[in-house]
C-alpha cells in the first residue's frame, strides 16, 4: 500500500539530490550522454550520474550509477562545486554534487537506451551546443581551475 510520503517526487514535490561525474579519458576528452525519454531535459547532452538514494553516500550513488548507465568503473579524483539545478520548464530543483574522475576499468557503452540514445567521447574545444546545466556549470569550472583535486 503507498502512503502519502511514498506518492512525492524528488525535485517535483522536495528537492532532489543527485548529481554526476565528468569522466576524462587519456585524450583529455569527456564523456557525456544525449538524454532521451527522461524525466526531464530530453535531447540535452549530459555527464553520466542521477539520484541518490537514502543512505547512500554520495561518491557511493555516483559510481554505482556511472555503472549501470555506461557500465565502466570510475577512479574520482576531483570535485567541482555543486550547482542549484532549477528546471523552470519542469518545474523541478536539484541540488547536484559535481565530480571529475578517469576510467578505472571497462569500455563505456549504453546500458540505458530508454533513458539516452547516444553516448560519445567529446573534446572540451569542440562540445556540443545542447548541454545541461550541470555539465555546463561543471566544465566551465573545471576550465578555470574551480575544483578541488582528491588525489
Amino acid at each position: 500500500m503507498l502512503t502519502e510520503k511514498s506518492k512525492l517526487k524528488p525535485g517535483r514535490d522536495y528537492i532532489g539530490v543527485g548529481g554526476g561525474i565528468l569522466i576524462f579519458n587519456d585524450k583529455k576528452e569527456v564523456l557525456l550522454a544525449r538524454r532521451k525519454g527522461t524525466k526531464n531535459e530530453d535531447g540535452l547532452w549530459s555527464k553520466p550520474g542521477g539520484g541518490i538514494d537514502y543512505g547512500e553516500k554520495v561518491e557511493v550513488a555516483l559510481k554505482r550509477e556511472i555503472k549501470e548507465e555506461v557500465g565502466i568503473a570510475v577512479d574520482i579524483w576531483g570535485y567541482s562545486l555543486h550547482t542549484d539545478h532549477i528546471i523552470k520548464k519542469d518545474k523541478q530543483h536539484w541540488v547536484a554534487f559535481n565530480y571529475l574522475a578517469k576510467i578505472k576499468s571497462g569500455v563505456p557503452k549504453n546500458r540505458e537506451p530508454e533513458k539516452c540514445d547516444r553516448v560519445e567521447w567529446f573534446s572540451l574545444e569542440k562540445l556540443p551546443r545542447k548541454l545541461n546545466q550541470t555539465t555546463r556549470e561543471t566544465i566551465k569550472n573545471y576550465l578555470a581551475g574551480k575544483y578541488i583535486k582528491l588525489k
